[in-house]
């Protein structure tokens, strides 16, 4: 999981996307950066840790041109503590391209060996974005004749990407002295929405970013979603094309996003984030009632900030309190995506504090958006006791997390996931909490989807069957000998 963002504007778009990046921090905090096009020629900037601490002054001033492309990365692949892996990428032929990339490639080996024996390029590091970058490259070089590129040539380029390339990939990139290219693979997995706003010279400024909050504080109108195997491509000009280059494309949005990855302020697909969440709210409360024994509960806690709407309709639901109990230090980033076991445990502390005032002799029930590792909720069960709990009750406004999750989230392993290979009272038990309740598989779809046009999610952390056909198990096997999170 990653945060993108591309614009072509009118004016310069250096302080547009960085507000931009802002507003997507939450989905990556390891390092970020920043592309942008004056005429053919390019700039970048890009390092590690968070967008306020990562541009200056002087860097923001370099980075000339109305149309450019920004990142934010959450590593799932690579190494996150290595500064060549920040996004963008760069490769100078065919006319100088940079691209920025939200997902996960599954077919990296072969896309590895094909570059280097067949297309004879040099990839120099183990970041996928790389990968995916050197294709589309050789792609465009296989299309084009003469020295003129045309939509046509981009998106002829574009299908032969989707025939090479498996897994998840919203990807955004700049062709030198040509434009702007967004696409989204197959399935749809990882999300991307296009925007457009009036300029003065009467043309339009367009973005397309991960979610669409940034386009409404930018005050852009939202056209759409991009759709599963489309690809736009917008002229340094401004003129938009777009065309469907995959060939049985179908929507299948991660599940996750809604779970926990964006923020409530955001439509997905068509479907807004924080009603989602309230769906899932409903769901899990219906599950508790047929579960808890609901005598034993005093009060509602949810785990701050993304579990905040589902607590509100379970306590509602029930008929029972809600308070909030956790005080969330905002200064400390988001302890699921933060690379290592021991960097997360260290951090839940520094980020949550429990009131005492709020606990002591209480039989609480603590909603969580998800258990994954079981590292931050193991530490809320104890903090809870600590502040004088009587009784923990636990619950997750989404299923158990069985499975690795191998397009785009951090969850390689198997071995790491608290839930794989327990039933529901060994996790409680692993969680030191007297009740543990999930939400079903089929309430969280039903929420997510629910007076949309959805007709499926991906929910293979849950279920372990893979949208895309392609995972096996002898890749899972190798994902996790060769991936650490």
């Amino acid at each position: 999981m990653c945060g993108i963002v591309g614009i072509v504007s009118t004016e310069p778009v250096n302080q547009q996307i960085y507000d931009a990046l802002l507003l997507l921090q939450h989905r990556g905090q390891d390092s970020t950066g920043i592309a942008t096009a004056d005429g053919s020629h390019l700039h970048m900037h890009k390092t590690k840790g968070q967008v306020r601490e990562g541009f200056r002054t002087r860097d923001m001033r370099a980075l000339l041109g109305n149309v450019g492309l920004g990142h934010v990365r959450y590593a799932t692949a690579g190494a996150a503590s290595n500064e060549e892996e920040a996004q963008p990428f760069y490769v100078n032929a065919p006319y100088g391209i940079i691209l920025v990339h939200n997902g996960n490639l599954t077919n990296t080996r072969e896309l590895t060996n094909d570059l280097f024996r067949i297309d004879r390029r040099h990839v120099n590091t183990s970041s996928d974005t790389e990968l995916l970058l050197n294709v589309l490259a050789t792609e465009l070089q296989g299309t084009v004749s003469g020295t003129e590129l045309g939509p046509e040539h981009v998106f002829t380029a574009l299908e032969n990407l989707h025939k090479r390339v498996e897994g998840s990939y919203a990807t955004i990139a700049i062709i030198a002295g040509h434009g702007l290219l967004a696409f989204r693979d197959p399935f749809g997995i990882r999300p991307l929405i296009l925007g457009k706003r009036p300029a003065e010279n009467g043309k339009f400024d367009y973005v397309v970013a991960s979610e669409s909050l940034v386009l409404e504080s930018g005050g852009y109108e939202i056209v759409r979603d991009v759709e599963p195997g489309e690809a736009i491509f917008i002229t340094k000009d401004g003129e938009l094309f777009s065309r469907q280059c995959a060939e049985n494309p179908i929507l299948r949005p991660c599940s996750f996003e809604y779970v926990y990855l964006a923020r409530p302020d955001s439509v997905m697909n068509g479907i807004s984030v924080y009603e989602t969440r309230l769906r899932m709210g409903d769901r899990l409360a219906a599950t508790v009632a047929q579960y808890a024994p609901l005598g034993d509960i005093d009060v509602v806690m949810p785990i701050p900030d993304s579990s905040r709407p589902s607590a509100m309709q379970v306590a509602r639901k029930l008929g029972v309190e809600y308070r909030e109990g956790f005080f969330k230090n905002r200064y400390v980033g988001r302890t699921f995506i933060m690379p290592g076991q021991a960097q997360r445990k260290r951090s839940v502390r520094q980020k949550l504090n429990a009131m005492s005032a709020e606990f002591k002799g209480k039989n609480v029930l603590i909603v969580d958006d998800s258990i994954v590792r079981g590292t931050t909720s193991r530490e809320i069960v104890e903090m809870a006791r600590a502040a004088g709990a009587n009784k923990v009750t636990f619950t997750s406004a989404a299923p158990p997390v069985r499975f690795p999750h191998v397009y785009g989230i951090n969850m390689p392993s198997r071995q790491e996931l608290i839930a794989h290979g327990r039933k529901i009272p060994e996790i409680a038990q692993e969680l030191g909490a007297d009740h543990l309740i999930y939400q079903e598989v089929a309430d969280m779809e039903a929420a997510i989807m629910e007076g949309s046009n959805l007709t499926g999610l991906d929910v293979s952390c849950f279920t372990g069957e893979y949208v895309t056909g392609t995972i096996t198990p002898e890749y899972l096997d190798w994902v996790e000998r060769n991936q650490l999170s």
